[in-house]
């Protein structure tokens, strides 16, 4: 009982009075102390790191609430991290300390004039023209800067008017150019750049549009609509991350935004069908891939750019499984839709060259490099088209045999045997007969041993024959153009030619 009558009450007594002591040591620092974080905050400041400087300016402002210089000093430091409106309260509260303050109102004024807030910025630079008390050098300076800001002040007001007035009688280029200037004065004013982004949008140039959008939806605390058009337009240039970047920004304001939350859908649907496309395409997944960019056209018919690329993909795609007939329609129609676009007559080349046309192949290569002198790739695939174009003019052993450059070894083999039976020398009586039947038998024989050989095939497809005496070193077998390095056919000889067609 005395316990708690007695000693219990002091004992919370003495708590309470530490406590205060220990908030007023952290909210009521010394003049000292605070001394202390201002020399530290300047020489921080001085040598450029600005985060620790703006942390001891902090805790000025903590110390003496009441210091119109703390606030100033804090304010340079947010000017120097490029946060000017982070800047302005602290400006505003120094001016409401000392009104007579000059330098915080012409930093305040500066910063407004910047933000298009003509009117505010006015009042500021005409304050300090009307302060009585100031020494005779720094005002000879403060007014000769103050007035050169109220006659630009002036300037922005004339070419805002101007500007809106160009706008609404549909000459963009105009308004454009008066904008020009009105943005040199005031680079932080959304309102002049979105004007000058709608007039972008009108004259066809949505990518320049799109560099007075970025800033412009971030000098505002809510601007929702900058951000949605923002997010529309890098949609429609096919830039489907930068849309769905930016379509969350404007929901991070407003989760319930209806405009914004609609467009999110849309975008991430898109965006997750097109991320899965080439995933598969990666994983060479290619007919899944075909697939997947199905569903991308279906899902977003009405942009050009996305069924465009949609068809660009389908095209590499039905390449390299390759189904020529398919692949060359759909580049067809992709190469109409974009005509200088080096991958799809790339990838049409390549259908050409799996249909053995190989003029037609040359040709897209051809104007693929007008294109693109500098692509490697476009490059290499000119020369093997070229090198395959030489030697069909030559011997082609995929028209030898009648199959196509798709044909696996069985269909080859079956190709070869019936071929090689109905052209056997001893199926033929006369002698001229019989010479035109070992030539296309020879013919036949190189065909099935180039085709069904992997190394031998593989240079024959990059449009090199490997047959060819041309093409091989140190003479080769010394048989001309028969596989085996010596002619059966020839005269004088004792070899007996026996066809086995099991």
């Amino acid at each position: 009982y005395k316990c708690t009558t007695v000693f219990f009450p002091w004992l919370i007594k003495y708590w309470v009075l530490l406590n205060l002591n220990t908030v007023s040591g952290v909210l009521g620092a010394t003049h000292v102390e605070i001394e202390q974080h201002l020399e530290m905050g300047r020489k921080l400041l001085a040598a450029g790191q600005l985060a620790e400087a703006l942390s001891h300016y902090h805790s000025a402002v903590e110390g003496d609430s009441k210091n119109y210089l703390t606030y100033y000093k804090r304010a340079a430091v947010f000017l120097a991290m490029g946060k000017s409106k982070s800047a302005l309260p602290d400006l505003t509260r120094a001016i409401e300390l000392k009104p007579d303050f000059l330098a915080a109102r012409i930093q305040r004024g500066n910063i407004l004039l910047k933000q298009g807030n003509i009117q505010e910025a006015r009042e500021d630079f005409q304050a300090v023209v009307k302060l009585p008390h100031c020494p005779k050098f720094a005002c000879f300076l403060s007014f000769s800067e103050v007035l050169n800001q109220l006659q630009r002040a002036e300037e922005l007001e004339e070419l805002q008017e101007e500007a809106h007035q160009a706008s609404h009688r549909g000459d963009y280029v105009a308004a454009i150019q008066v904008l020009d200037r009105a943005i040199e004065i005031s680079p932080w004013d959304p309102e002049s750049r979105e004007l000058r982004a709608e007039c972008y949008i009108r004259l066809g140039e949505p990518r320049k549009a799109i560099l007075d959008l970025t800033p412009a939806a971030r000098l505002l605390n809510d601007n929702r609509a900058a951000f949605l058009k923002l997010s529309r337009l890098l949609y429609d240039l096919g830039e489907h991350h930068g849309s769905l970047s930016e379509i969350r920004e404007c929901l991070k304001l407003d989760q319930d935004d209806k405009e914004c939350f609609a467009h999110y859908k849309q975008v991430k649907k898109l965006s997750k069908q097109l991320d899965s496309a080439e995933e598969l395409i990666s994983e060479q997944q290619y007919q899944e891939a075909i697939e997947k960019y199905d569903s991308v056209m279906r899902t977003e018919p009405n942009i050009p750019f996305y069924t465009t690329k949609a068809k660009e993909r389908i095209c590499f795609c039905l390449v390299k499984i390759k189904q020529a007939e398919e692949a060359l329609d759909m580049c067809s129609e992709a190469h109409q839709r974009e005509p200088q676009n080096i991958h799809i007559l790339r990838d049409r080349a390549e259908a050409y060259i799996l249909l053995q046309d190989y003029e037609k192949a040359v040709e897209d290569y051809q104007e693929a490099r007008e294109f693109d002198q500098e692509n490697q790739e476009i490059r290499e695939g000119l020369e093997r088209a070229q090198k395959l174009l030489k030697i069909s003019r030559k011997r082609d052993y995929y028209k030898i045999l009648g199959v196509s450059r798709t044909a696996n070894k069985q269909e080859i083999i079956k190709a070869y045997r019936k071929l090689a039976q109905q052209w056997h020398p001893d199926n033929f009586q006369s002698e001229a007969e019989k010479k035109e039947a070992e030539k296309k038998f020879i013919d036949i024989a190189s065909a099935k041993e180039v085709l069904t050989d992997p190394e031998m095939r593989q240079k024959f497809d990059s449009g090199e024959d490997p047959l060819d005496p041309e093409n091989q070193q140190g003479g080769g077998g010394g048989g001309g153009n028969w596989p085996f390095g010596f002619n059966p056919f020839e005269s004088g000889s004792n070899f007996h030619f026996k066809f086995n067609f099991n």
